[in-house]
């Protein structure tokens, strides 16, 4: 999580484009084309833009909504939460704490027991199998 990008420049060549999309200009991914959607292997989802660990396998739950849902992050300092107010409407942004990506939105409609669903993008995360 060390040496981190700098610049715009920086992180263009450390990401690909569609992730330079989503996790720095706040872009979104088509639902229910996401790598990580439909995937239940165990273990850890981590931040493409700097490796941070942000949520785990076991709060991971099917929203049917196309992108992968979570009822909680890892730790609450791993994630900031940002009022969103574009596209004419108020959200909840999700960005990682560390390189400051965008992941997605959480939304007061998720399980219990908390309640929220972290809707995130498959293309801001990496995944960590559980050995």
């Amino acid at each position: 999580m060390n040496n981190l990008p700098t610049t715009d420049a920086d992180w263009k060549k450390k990401l690909s484009p569609e992730e330079y999309r989503v996790l720095r200009e706040k872009g979104t991914e088509r639902p229910h084309t996401g790598e990580y959607d439909q995937n239940w292997e165990p273990g850890v989802y981590v931040c493409k833009g700097c490796g941070a660990e942000l949520f785990s396998s076991t709060t991971k739950f099917d929203a049917h909504c196309g992108w992968p849902s979570f009822y909680k992050s890892i730790d609450k300092s791993k994630v900031i939460e940002v009022v969103d107010t574009s596209f004419g409407m108020r959200r909840i942004e999700v960005q990682c704490a560390v390189c400051k990506g965008h992941l997605g939105h959480v939304f007061d409609d998720g399980p219990e027991p908390t309640g929220l669903r972290y809707c995130i993008n498959s293309v801001s995360l990496g995944f960590k199998k559980k050995e």
